[in-house]
């Protein structure tokens, strides 16, 4: 069974800034887990936010798995907010996957199929596994020329501070020698299963090599001990990643490719038993991560029933859902139901809720917001803009810290701190939601008397 490396599914993260890249973590102090006013981007909700730094605990101590979280509150009072600084306490190595509920019906795959990949790329697996390598400074590399370019052969001798010794290289090994233009001195580590080859550095015995003068230049010691060495390196992948590499004719290049369509359940069948044999030989340890569900109301009876029977199973992450609905539609019946969600599943979940924000916490929030937007805001623009959100919404408010800003550029021909009068100007030019729809009401009412 193929398996990634950690090297193979790196994501570089981008620079936009987002509606949630101010968030940096919970801000609770883990220990106490006492929330604090402000901090790592998030402000008030301290109930809340208390409440998920003891699920995180929890998370963090394998102590919970397949366990169904639901953040109900009114819309713009932080719940989307508080699971991204759940994300961040967390760190890189436990899963944390994020959905919207109506994503399952925007998919070429069937919805079932859709939630079970979200749900096996929410739980990872730590593997460990023992390599042989050879790690030394390179002496002398001899190649055969009179053969032809698929058959190249040639040795390497190789040397610690305790022994030398050669070695035959195969077409490979050379093709990766010259990617890495491997010369004599340089300081190498060879991997016998993989025959891949990294350069350390260069030999402190060669730093008055006229070649080996370049300003990056790094020098590194000659290692002691055997050239032949085992170490035990550890890959973290999700069960997914492992799914659509044993899925795909294309091994893990298949990760890369977009869309992983239906995976065979038989596929996953064999994962499983592998998983449950690593685990058993010591090789493996089961993360159990989270995936996050915004939206929950979305979701239709089937999808809740899928995901009833899947809480069930030990190959389960914890199930964090964020919902704004009161009484509302279950979908696919006509019955109603608290927060969208069937009674019987609702029933398994630990209630988080969070409150609307007053207007000292509106005004934090989007001091930091501007913060990190790089807006200067003059205390009538705070003050201004804290009245906005207290009325109109908090994301409006958000909004016009940019529009705001653009508005201040244009009038002082440069850039300089936002007043009052272009928060007015920039409210002028962008309607909130409630005067969208006095707008349509009254062109509606006119419409109707020309008639």
């Amino acid at each position: 069974m193929n398996i990634p490396t950690s090297s193979m599914v790196t994501e570089t993260p981008g620079a936009l800034i987002a509606s949630h890249s101010h968030i940096r973590g919970l801000g609770v102090d883990l220990d106490t887990l006492t929330p604090r006013f402000s901090s790592q981007g998030l402000v008030g909700q301290e109930r809340a936010r208390k409440a998920a730094a003891l699920i995180i605990k929890m998370v963090e101590e394998r102590k919970i798995a397949g366990r169904a979280i639901l953040i109900a509150g009114p819309p713009s009072t932080g719940k989307t907010a508080i699971a991204m600084g759940m994300a961040q306490t967390l760190g890189s190595e436990v899963p944390f996957v994020t959905m919207s509920g109506s994503e399952i019906y925007s998919k070429e795959i069937s919805k079932t199929e859709a939630l079970t990949q979200a749900f096996r790329k929410g739980v990872a697996v730590r593997v460990s596994e023992e390599t042989e390598f050879i790690e030394g400074e390179v002496v002398e590399i001899q190649l055969d020329k009179s053969v032809t370019q698929a058959n190249r052969q040639g040795r390497i001798i190789m040397k610690t501070n305790d022994m030398e010794s050669a070695f035959n290289l195969g077409p490979k090994l050379i093709d990766s020698l010259e990617k890495e233009h491997v010369i004599a001195g340089d300081i190498i580590s060879v991997n016998m299963s993989s025959n891949r080859i990294v350069k350390l550095g260069r030999s402190y015995a060669r730093s008055r090599d006229y070649d080996a003068m370049g300003k990056d230049t790094k020098f590194v010691t000659c290692p002691d001990g055997e050239l032949r060495k085992r170490k035990e390196e550890t890959h973290v992948v999700s069960l997914h990643e492992i799914d659509v590499i044993n899925s795909r004719p294309q091994g893990y290049m298949g990760l890369f490719s977009g869309d992983t369509g239906e995976i065979p359940s038989e596929t996953r069948d064999q994962i499983n038993v592998k998983v449950d044999e690593w685990k058993e030989e010591g090789k493996a340890e089961l993360l159990p991560g989270v995936l996050f569900i915004d939206e929950v109301h979305m979701l239709d009876v089937e999808a809740f029933s899928f995901m009833n029977k899947w809480t069930e199973t030990e190959l389960s992450p914890i199930i964090i859902m964020a919902s704004n609905r009161g009484n509302a539609t279950v979908r696919g019946t006509p019955s109603k139901a608290p927060h969208g969600m069937p009674l019987d599943f609702l029933d398994r979940c630990v209630i988080i809720s969070t409150h609307p924000y007053n207007a000292h916490e509106l005004q934090e929030i989007l001091k930091i917001r501007a913060a990190e937007e790089e807006v200067e805001l003059n205390e009538g623009a705070i003050a201004l803009l804290t009245r906005v959100a207290e009325e109109r919404g908090l994301r409006y408010g958000s909004q016009l810290i940019a529009t705001s800003y653009e508005v201040a550029k244009k009038r002082k021909g440069g850039e300089g701190k936002v007043e009052e009068r272009d928060v007015e100007r920039a409210y002028g030019l962008f309607l909130d939601p409630k005067r969208s729809v006095e707008l349509v009401a009254e062109l509606q009412g006119e419409r109707m008397e020309l008639s």
